[in-house]
């Protein structure tokens, strides 16, 4: 086996890192919409679906902040 088996590129490197950047933003998007769909559901309890609101805020800035980090990648 040679030495540049386990070698990769800055080109894959970067990639791969876009990869992840947006296949994050995508699972943050989709916890956001699951967390709004279920706090419009919830009439019982106000504290729960504060706290699924809260939910879907954090996402959507960790949303924000993912989308900042994947442009400066390009």
């Amino acid at each position: 086996m040679d030495s540049h088996s386990f070698h990769t590129s800055s080109n894959d490197k970067d990639q791969s890192i876009e990869e992840v950047l947006e296949t994050s933003i995508q699972i943050e998007e989709d916890l956001m919409r699951t967390y709004l769909i279920t706090a419009e559901r919830v009439h019982e309890d106000a504290e729960l679906k504060e706290r699924l609101e809260n939910f879907a805020e954090g996402n959507a800035k960790r949303t924000k902040q993912l989308i900042d980090e994947l442009k400066k990648k390009e």
